[in-house]
């Protein structure tokens, strides 16, 4: 099974955005072995506008969200930390380059799969 991720990252390199600023996430898939892979970029209509959030908003940013295991940002918010919850999206923050993070996931996911098999 593999986990697929989506990146808050405007240059494509560091995790550098907010998740209610986000223009773009980049999606990757994680492989059983920690192996990633880079998918695609979907666009996203950022859902904080000057301090105001909307339903519709937050609605829209799930449908680009789909089939999203994991999001890694450089902040969120705790209201919207709870709804990613509820829709079984966990939210990291690691304001990191994207390669060391998807390498520190990759990792996690081996050695729980070597834990799985004892």
């Amino acid at each position: 099974m593999s986990i697929r991720a989506a990146v808050a990252s405007n240059d494509g390199k560091v995790i550098n955005q907010h998740f209610g600023h986000a223009k773009q996430f980049l999606i990757f898939d994680i492989d059983k072995n920690g192996n990633n892979k880079f998918i695609e970029i979907r666009k996203n209509i950022p859902l904080c506008s000057g301090g105001n959030h909307t339903l519709d908003g937050f609605k829209n940013t799930l449908d680009i969200l789909k089939n999203i295991h994991i999001v890694l940002v450089s902040q969120i918010g705790h209201g919207a930390s709870q709804n990613l919850l509820s829709n079984g999206i966990q939210p990291f923050i690691m304001p990191i380059f994207i390669d060391e993070a998807l390498e520190k996931i990759g990792n996690k996911i081996v050695e729980l799969n070597k834990k799985d098999r004892l």
